[in-house]
């Protein structure tokens, strides 16, 4: 399956007691990489949203932001915990006895130290349960973008194989007439010495010399290595790494192609080929 690891989703739900808002983005990645960013409050769905989040993907650097925003009505206040306001102000008061510094900081600063705003009486094991459900729901729309990205790169992809099929077909057509005119060319350039040499030995080395540029099997690795790839994207499971290893082998026998080459024609079409690799390349790195 050609799902792109890059993508970014968003869900918003609203309840009674406030607003969760989760933010997912999705890059790619050797391996499933999870961050989460999460209100203190929420910091023991952790592992629930771990599990979750494997048993949807498997690879990528995915960073999720849960936003909580309480539901503040007209007229209600923000309830605070006054016990543990008193206690930071005197440890702030300490502080500045003890090292000279001063004790003054913003109220603002004071409102976001963890526990100062006291929760407003909600059922904590609700509001944790519609996170997960909100995560689950992220996860759904991420892996809807994911695939639909996915399917762009291997429209891509199909499109590179396709050039990639005409060149070797173009380079296979050739092949026979391009070695015929290098062993007459040999040929004649032995002749042009003229000098006594033996019949079947010359026949010998022409043979070898012919051996060393035929890239009848580089062009028949290659089709199957192409042939490969298409079925490798058919499947349901991820494909990334399977495809990366194939361009690996894809690129190997455009070298030995162009190593091989005798004729510019030939090195030309090598040199398209470990073009379009390489574009297929960069493509396959977002692939899951």
């Amino acid at each position: 399956m050609t799902s792109s690891m890059t993508a970014f989703a968003r869900k918003q739900s609203d309840f009674a007691w406030g607003t969760l808002i989760w933010e997912i983005r999705s890059v790619n990645h050797r391996y499933l990489e999870p961050a989460f960013r999460l209100p203190e409050q929420f910091r023991s769905t952790e592992s629930a949203l771990r599990d979750l989040l494997r048993k949807n993907f498997s690879r990528g650097k995915i960073e999720a932001q849960l936003k909580f925003q309480p539901d503040v009505s007209e007229g209600s206040q923000i309830p605070i915990n006054k016990a543990l306001l008193d206690q930071l102000n005197k440890a702030l008061e300490e502080v500045a006895v003890h090292t000279g510094a001063s004790a003054h900081t913003s109220a603002l600063e004071i409102l976001k130290w963890p526990g100062i705003i006291q929760e407003q009486g909600q059922d904590t094991k609700v509001i944790e349960e519609a996170a997960l459900s909100l995560f689950k729901e992220a996860l759904g729309l991420l892996g809807e973008h994911r695939a639909r990205e996915g399917a762009e790169l291997k429209a891509g992809i199909e499109s590179r194989l396709e050039s990639i099929t005409s060149i070797i077909s173009d380079i296979s057509a050739a092949l026979p007439g391009i070695l015929a005119a290098q062993q007459n060319k040999l040929k004649q350039q032995i002749g042009e010495l003229e000098i006594e040499v033996d019949a079947g030995r010359l026949e010998q080395e022409l043979v070898i010399i012919m051996q060393k540029a035929d890239i009848e099997e580089e062009i028949d690795r290659l089709a199957v290595h192409v042939k490969e790839i298409r079925h490798v994207m058919s499947r349901s499971e991820p494909v990334g790494r399977r495809l990366d290893f194939l361009m690996q082998e894809l690129n190997r026998e455009a070298n030995t192609i162009c190593s091989k080459s005798v004729v510019t024609e030939t090195t030309l079409n090598a040199v398209e080929l470990k073009v379009l690799i390489e574009q297929i390349r960069e493509q396959v790195q977002n692939i899951e």
